[in-house]
């Protein structure tokens, strides 16, 4: 959760303003920290949970034409993206899911509906817009 507020304040920063300059000045910010997390590592660069939100928050920011300036396949960034969100809507479910059960007594009457009237059709046995007759 908490994790998410950052992210919407970063977005949020980033992507006050949507001029050329804003982009570079975006782009140029992408760039930097890039080469800080390489900095960090001598081998493969290892994105802690804050880098990838930074990143992700700016892709947001930024025209997809500018991504090739991260370090990271376009398809990372949306999947920590989709990430970021499927973590925001977490909630506990209550009860069982799927449709409640209906009693005994009912769905025995809704079969033997079903056996003596073949003909009838799904609807008139739940009771549509046909009358009985």
């Amino acid at each position: 959760m908490l994790l998410s507020l950052l992210y919407f304040l970063v977005a949020r920063l980033l992507g006050a303003g949507s001029r050329l300059q804003d982009e570079k000045d975006i782009e140029l910010l992408v760039l930097r920290h890039q080469v800080k997390v390489m900095q960090r590592h001598v081998k493969r660069p290892r994105l802690r949970r804050l880098d990838r939100l930074l990143l992700a928050a700016a892709s947001r920011a930024m025209p997809r034409g500018l991504w090739s300036s991260f370090v990271v396949r376009p398809e990372t960034l949306l999947r920590w993206h989709r990430e970021l969100v499927r973590k925001k809507w977490t909630y506990k479910r209550r009860g069982r899911p799927g449709r409640p059960p209906i009693e005994p007594q009912v769905r025995d009457l809704i079969l033997r509906l079903g056996r003596e009237n073949p003909r009838w059709g799904y609807q008139r046995i739940r009771g549509g817009h046909c009358c009985v007759g």
